[in-house]
């Protein structure tokens, strides 16, 4: 059985060894223990914090299995992806250039480097073990930071997004970043990463990256390739974060090429689809077809998640839950939760 609960600072150590682990495809999280918690300090204080609208706070999850104790995986989310900053991306675009003299009329695809995503609320960190053999588990690590967002709007914003590793070769060169920003920071792709730790919203960034539109066309063909394609490792949040309703196709990443995702609230499942219900206790089972729903803690300080099986819900005030899942979520009968099917 698995649970996604707030990150404490116990779990420093456990995230610390799953970060050692972690490939290069996941940027955007802090590095070494010094800085793992830290961030776990900012999440908890914005966990007790009074918010009434987004603001700098960033929230640590972890997946834990509750059979062993141990974590199984961890992701983050910010309220506001500028808050220390402009968030900074490539948006693309297309620019009509017309000559009458010449009767020709045609568009040409650009990229302008642009701080549109600075007020949207950001997914990032995303991190599960064993990830090729990953099961209903990742989808509730992945969803259950939206449903936290869903039972909690005022901290976070009306847009979501998240950006996600773009292609890169063997030795973890980026033919995206080879093509435009090394032309401009002097330093290879991994370099680049190290220096601005994952982040995109550093003053370096607009000091140093082109203002101007870049044309695709003029691009080599291996960075037109890459432009919106991701990384195979991060495959798995693409599947979850498009079965949720994110789509992408006006923002990559200014470093590598890679897609952003985005979506308005009510476009995402785990808001639009999210059902508030009083707990019960479990009934017998009447033989009918059971299904699988997330279900989450509504107005409490220690948030929590889980997967339950139950007869379909529908239109039903109240979701049977076993002993050992109201445990597990720290809750009782007559407690409200939050409710979406997987």
């Amino acid at each position: 059985m698995y649970v996604v609960r707030p990150a404490q600072s116990a779990d420093a150590a456990a995230i610390a060894a799953m970060a050692r682990d972690w490939k290069q495809s996941v940027y955007s999280f802090p590095r070494g223990p010094d800085a793992i918690g830290a961030a776990i300090e900012r999440s908890l204080a914005a966990h007790a914090a009074l918010v009434t609208h987004p603001g700098e706070q960033s929230y640590m999850f972890v997946l834990e299995n509750l059979d062993d104790a141990s974590l199984a995986g961890c992701a983050s989310m910010a309220a506001l992806a500028g808050a220390q900053g402009m968030y900074l991306a490539l948006r693309n675009d297309v620019i009509q250039q017309v000559s009458r003299d010449l009767g020709i009329r045609h568009s040409v695809h650009a990229l302008n480097l642009c701080s549109d995503l600075t007020n949207y609320s950001q997914l990032s960190s995303f991190y599960v073990r064993n990830w090729q053999h990953a099961g209903p588990e990742a989808a509730l690590l992945s969803r259950a930071r939206l449903l936290y967002a869903a039972s909690e709007p005022q901290r976070f914003a009306d847009k979501f997004f998240t950006a996600l590793a773009g292609v890169t070769d063997v030795a973890g060169d980026s033919p995206f970043w080879d093509a435009l920003g090394a032309k401009f920071f002097q330093m290879n792709f991994q370099q680049a990463e190290r220096a601005v730790e994952g982040t995109r919203n550093r003053a370096l960034l607009v000091e140093l990256m082109p203002h101007y539109p870049v044309y695709v066309p003029l691009l080599p063909a291996p960075a037109r390739a890459a432009m919106g394609q991701v990384h195979p490792e991060a495959a798995l949040p693409v599947q979850l974060l498009s079965h949720e309703g994110f789509a992408h196709d006006e923002f990559v990443d200014l470093f590598d090429g890679g897609p952003i995702l985005q979506a308005h609230k009510m476009a995402l499942r785990s808001f639009s689809a999210s059902v508030p219900r009083w707990v019960a206790q479990e009934g017998e089972d009447g033989g009918t077809a059971r299904h699988a729903y997330l279900v989450s803690t509504v107005g409490k300080e220690d948030f929590r998640a889980t997967i339950v099986e139950c007869e379909g819900l529908g239109m039903s005030e109240s979701v049977p839950l076993l002993e050992n899942v109201r445990r597990a979520l720290d809750v009782v009968t007559g407690d409200q939760v939050l409710t979406v099917r997987l």
